[in-house]
């Protein structure tokens, strides 16, 4: 059922903690996959897949977690964060993602654990739960993202412009004006072009058009990455790539045509009602096709998973998850 945030007291992050083990993961091919581990060795796995694509695991979010119960299992996607090489477009997809969060189960001795994911996150999270159900003890889910078409459009060329036209004149700045009929073609044009200045200032402007739209507090609470080349260049061009390539899906309802597949697992859906990257008729779509799943709707939030009602929605759902 959908329900509104408790009246109770909002929960608040769990202490900060220090990794207990790390490394890189070798693939088939030319990536090496950072990971870490932190937590309690023998508590309830969890995998946590960050969004973007591209954009990296980092510190906070092992605080989503009861570090007592949980072994809280982090990495790097492809291309991104600490993983190798940076920014690579090779052998960068979907499916090579779900392949490494197999390889990494494996490698880390797990039989099922617990999938955390928001925004890209979701998504990815929703694809591996539909492609390996047996493996998910429960699904932890953010700012819900099908990927669709109708989505991309609004995000990237009408909709949420209309919102934030202060920070969209920042985002198309760079584009000439003949070619703002199709933002993310052009955008695609430059960030995998040879102009290695041109690709930096457009991958700046591609990533701080998203940091300045996740909070309801606009583009002053844009966390500072997202206007530093060497996160924006990875983040925007894996993004992109993504995008442009529709997540590599066969079409372009495959998580709502598929979600029969996950329908069975526990379920958690934090979701900002004000959230403008991934709005929530996605979240309501999903809701509809899946309503055994719980669906939080946080009336004073947006996409941002460091905002109050929604850290308060996901400690909720972890200190949940562990017992289901």
């Amino acid at each position: 059922m959908a329900f509104s945030t408790s009246a109770e007291p909002r929960r608040e992050l769990y202490p900060e903690i220090e990794p207990y083990a790390s490394g890189w993961m070798k693939t088939e091919g030319v990536h090496e996959i950072y990971y870490e581990e932190s937590g309690n060795p023998d508590g309830r796995p969890v995998v946590v897949l960050h969004g973007g694509p591209g954009g990296a695991v980092n510190p906070g979010m092992r605080r989503y977690f009861d570090p007592a119960r949980y072994r809280i299992i982090m990495f790097d996607q492809r291309g991104c964060g600490k993983s190798r090489p940076n920014a690579s477009l090779e052998d960068n997809t979907t499916w090579d993602l779900i392949r490494d969060i197999e390889r990494l189960r494996a490698l880390c001795g797990v039989d099922k654990w617990v999938v955390f994911g928001g925004s890209w996150g979701s998504t990815l999270s929703m694809a591996y739960a539909i492609t390996h159900p047996e493996r998910c003890l429960a699904l932890v889910l953010r700012g819900i993202f099908l990927l669709t078409r109708k989505e991309l459009h609004w995000f990237y060329q009408d909709g949420a412009s209309m919102i934030f036209p202060d920070a969209w004149e920042r985002f198309v700045a760079p584009i000439p004006e003949a070619e703002r009929g199709d933002l993310m073609a052009a955008y695609y044009k430059r960030l995998i072009g040879d102009d290695v200045g041109e690709r930096e200032r457009c991958a700046v402007a591609w990533s701080s058009w998203e940091g300045e739209t996740v909070s309801v507090e606009g583009p002053n609470a844009r966390p500072d990455k997202f206007a530093e080349p060497e996160f924006a260049v990875a983040f925007a061009r894996i993004e992109n790539w993504y995008f442009t390539n529709g997540g590599f899906f066969d079409s372009d309802d495959w998580i709502l045509k598929n979600v029969d597949r996950m329908r069975h697992i526990p379920c958690w859906i934090a979701q900002g009602r004000f959230d403008v990257v991934t709005p929530i008729s996605g979240a309501w779509a999903l809701h509809r096709a899946w309503p055994e799943a719980k669906l939080d709707i946080v009336g004073d939030a947006g996409h941002a998973s460091s905002e109050p009602g929604i850290v308060d929605s996901l400690i909720r759902a972890t200190d949940w998850a562990v017992g289901v």
